[in-house]
């Protein structure tokens, strides 16, 4: 008679995964526990011969658990553990745990709360401790009940616990070990962001090209080959991957197959463009979209299939006396188009977008406007932690051909991006 051994799990001991869900079961798991161990109790109460004075006891010890439970956190709110408060109420817990357990070994299903939330309530040098205390009463509810009667059980005791304690140093050296991976991961991670911040800030210095340049830009070395290479690799793989991702989350959550196949065609649909453009990057070639038509029509396209994709009002709007570009012009203003319309999609929850393209003398001007929740611009870093370019990328895409770029955003008043590039002319 007894509960299942419990044992700690390395994703709760660290802290360096799920945090929501992991502050969701601290939060609710010690009642989920409490109740299944107070069910399974009184369901074996009879069984096991609880007399009626420990019932009555169980019963004050389960309603003082409840309470406990109910001010932890007003208690810890200003006080985020582990700290001696939280580390004062863990070890309360613990003993209410144990008498629970002594009264009737099923309520070990609500001591097993000490392993998992021996890392967030108990400092380093008492996590031992708390976990020894637990193991204890893990395995007196394993063996049936405390105390153990004669010598045999006391045996088994012995030997149940030294298994717990096992377990647990184990589990808490793959912790351990864990940490440190993660630790030297983030190491390297900070040594690779603070090197791509100095080599950004180094294209960044030397973005501003003159238009009569254009032309030898490609052939311009390896650096710039590995600036153009990644910059469109950000623009379409990684873009049409998340596409991809997208289109098949809502297909995971179709409630009819005619919807999850409509999602199933777009996502394939997205992953054969993303291939034929990685193919066209590779080998130094102009945007798909610029391929059978020009820059108006490559916008507008976009901009149609961007509002079928999010649901959003979008509209597209050309000023002036439409011209032929160079595609390197053409190409920047339309890489700059796919990734604000990116961000859009994924930051702004827009309801309605507009883009337009004015021909102005010498100048060929993108401005993108939409009403979502915008943003603090100052207060976006010059490269994010997801690796991507965002609004740098369109910055130096903009300077590379001796152009500008502005973005305005307020929070809650959405945003505007403009790009203002020189125009020159297709010499074909």
């Amino acid at each position: 008679m007894g509960v299942s051994t419990a044992v700690p799990d390395t994703e709760c001991m660290t802290h360096a995964t799920g945090p929501q869900r992991r502050a969701s079961f601290d939060r609710w798991g010690p009642y989920a526990l409490l109740a299944v161990g107070l069910v399974t109790a009184g369901a074996s109460a009879h069984a096991i011969g609880m007399t009626r004075g420990e019932t009555e006891a169980a019963g004050a010890l389960v309603a003082a658990a409840l309470l406990l439970q109910l001010s932890w956190g007003r208690v810890t709110s200003d006080t985020p553990g582990p700290n001696r408060v939280t580390a004062v109420l863990y070890f309360v817990r613990w003993a209410m745990a144990f008498a629970l357990t002594w009264l009737n070994p099923f309520f070990g299903i609500y001591a097993a709360v000490g392993y998992y939330s021996s890392s967030l309530h108990l400092a380093r040098r008492l996590m031992p401790l708390g976990l020894l205390m637990t193991a204890v009463t893990m395995a007196g509810s394993e063996i049936g009940g405390m105390p153990p009667h004669g010598p045999l059980m006391w045996v088994i005791f012995v030997a149940v616990f030294c298994t717990n304690v096992g377990l647990v140093g184990l589990f808490f050296r793959f912790a351990d070990q864990e940490q440190r991976r993660i630790e030297d991961q983030a190491d390297t991670i900070d040594e690779l962001e603070r090197t791509n911040a100095a080599l950004q800030q180094a294209l960044d210095e030397n973005a501003a090209l003159h238009a009569q340049l254009l032309v030898q830009a490609r052939e311009a070395g390896v650096a710039d080959e590995r600036r153009r290479l990644a910059a469109e690799i950000h623009d379409t793989i990684a873009q049409g991957l998340t596409g991809i991702i997208a289109q098949l989350q809502v297909v995971s959550n179709a409630t009819d197959l005619a919807t999850a196949h409509t999602h199933l065609e777009r996502a394939a649909s997205l992953a054969r463009h993303s291939l034929g453009e990685a193919r066209r990057s590779v080998h130094n070639l102009a945007p798909v979209e610029l391929a059978a038509a020009g820059l108006p029509e490559a916008l507008k396209k976009l901009v149609a299939d961007w509002g079928e994709r999010t649901g959003a009002r979008a509209e597209f709007t050309v000023t002036g006396t439409a011209e032929s570009l160079h595609e390197e012009v053409s190409a920047t203003l339309l890489r700059t188009a796919q990734e604000a319309l990116s961000n859009a999609a994924r930051h702004a929850r827009a309801r309605r977008l507009g883009v337009t393209l004015t021909y102005l003398g010498d100048e060929v001007i993108l401005d993108i406007r939409d009403d979502g929740t915008g943003f603090d611009p100052a207060a976006v870093p010059a490269r994010s932690h997801a690796g991507g370019f965002g609004l740098t990328g369109m910055r130096a895409r903009a300077e590379r051909i001796a152009g500008s770029f502005a973005v305005e955003s307020e929070p809650g008043h959405g945003t505007a991006v403009s790009a203002r590039v020189p125009l020159v002319r297709d010499d074909h």
